[in-house]
């Protein structure tokens, strides 16, 4: 394990619980959570080239070109950046383009350790997103079988708890037909370099975040001997 922490991508069908994780994974590594999202925030708010252009995209609700994603996170990358040390990035890379670019971003000194590919059955995360429900203040997750405490209004600023237009079983279906599609062939790309570990992510927060850790822990451990 290098000092400044592992550098780590962390994979996953919607509904994997992969934001969450990787929250857990940067406090229990003291490393960087980063998703994309925030990195088109930091860089826009900075006034980069890349960021100001993709927040003109984000602001007519368009999906950020492939190109201007790869050219905020090589910025991000860069000696100095928001990611030159240790980091776990949750929904980066999202096609094959973009972990190549990743790839060949990163120090050749200081590569991506592990990518770790958090694997749930179809019936379980359609089960997770279709029943999620979201507060549309503060964007709290809540789900069918845990519900606020009174009328479907946020505990922590009563604002309404909803479905969001996306989490509909159909428009579910339709997204994970994408992620067969788009994110398949990256699980296959960091296996082909043996940057790849596969976890079980059935099963408690707790239970998942253990099996994550003891992949992070032996990978690390191989790799100084």
């Amino acid at each position: 394990m290098t000092d400044n922490g592992p550098r780590l991508v962390l994979l996953g069908k919607q509904g994997a619980g992969k934001g969450t994780q990787a929250q857990r994974i940067a406090d229990h590594y003291g490393i960087v959570h980063l998703s994309t999202g925030d990195l088109f925030r930091q860089q826009a708010a900075a006034g980069t080239e890349f960021g100001v252009e993709a927040r003109r995209y984000m602001d007519s609700g368009e999906l950020v070109p492939d190109d201007i994603v790869i050219g905020i996170v090589r910025e991000s990358l860069a000696p100095g950046g928001l990611l030159s040390g240790g980091w776990v990035l949750d929904g980066f890379p999202r096609t094959l383009q973009q972990a190549e670019a990743l790839d060949g971003a990163v120090d050749d000194d200081r590569p991506v350790d592990l990518a770790v590919n958090i694997e749930v059955p179809h019936e379980i995360v359609l089960d997770r997103l279709a029943g999620r429900r979201v507060c549309e203040v503060c964007g709290r997750i809540y789900h069918v079988n845990m519900p606020p405490r009174e009328n479907w209004t946020c505990d922590d600023d009563g604002g309404a708890v909803t479905q969001r237009p996306d989490d509909t079983e159909r428009a579910i279906d339709r997204r994970l037909q994408i992620y067969d599609t788009e994110t398949l062939p990256i699980v296959r790309f960091y296996a082909t370099r043996g940057h790849l570990e596969v976890v079980d992510g059935v099963g408690t927060g707790d239970e998942v975040f253990g099996r994550i850790v003891r992949a992070v822990d032996e990978r690390l451990a191989s790799t100084a001997r």
